[in-house]
């Protein structure tokens, strides 16, 4: 696989399996803590070859992405669900648990943050799929997460997520139209 953009991890480990599954450079933010330095590698990065920022599936990981995205708000987006990133003993979270077909996987459905939206998701859409409001919101949203590629989110986000990605009406319905499929299967 060749990447011609950066990838940005949170550390080490994460840079070693980027590596081991594609071959591309990173910068490692070494945590939330982002310095201004690694701020500063990470904007010249983008400015010559462009920047993709792949952290774990948690809360630090979501910080390091928001203050990226605050501070170089053209980046490009990858992300993996949380039950592919998770240590074989259970413990732990992060893309250095990740198989190389998924990192490939992820990084291959890259998503670039936008001001301008293709068109608006209506709330009702959301309701109906019971992607919000619902007992089972949240296991949906999880997987609908997975079939987009656009990250775990809750549901005060996931408007503005689909928006922010570009995931058209006629995206989401195909997507949600999988999460019934499946649904009816395993209700068999």
């Amino acid at each position: 696989m060749n990447i011609e953009e950066v990838v940005v991890v949170e550390g080490k480990s994460d840079t070693v399996a980027v590596k081991r599954a594609t071959g591309a450079d990173t910068i490692e933010t070494n945590g939330s803590a982002i310095s201004e330095k690694t701020i500063e590698r990470i904007r010249h990065a983008q400015r010559t070859r462009g920047v993709i920022v792949f952290t774990d599936p948690d809360f630090p990981g979501r910080r390091i992405r928001a203050i990226i995205e605050e501070q170089i708000p053209d980046v490009k987006h990858a992300f993996l669900p949380k039950k592919e990133t998770l240590a074989k003993n259970g413990r732990g979270v992060g893309i250095e648990h990740a198989n190389d077909e998924a990192i490939r996987q992820a990084l291959a459905s890259v998503y670039t943050v936008s001001e301008h939206t293709i068109e608006e998701i209506p709330m009702a859409t959301l309701l109906e799929a019971r992607l919000i409001g619902h007992t089972d919101s949240r296991k949906r949203r999880e997987r609908l997460s997975e079939l987009l590629h656009i990250g775990q989110v809750n549901g005060k986000g996931l408007k503005k997520r689909l928006e922010m990605f570009r995931i058209s009406v006629t995206k989401l319905n195909e997507a949600i139209q999988v999460l019934d499929e499946e649904e009816m299967k395993t209700d068999v």
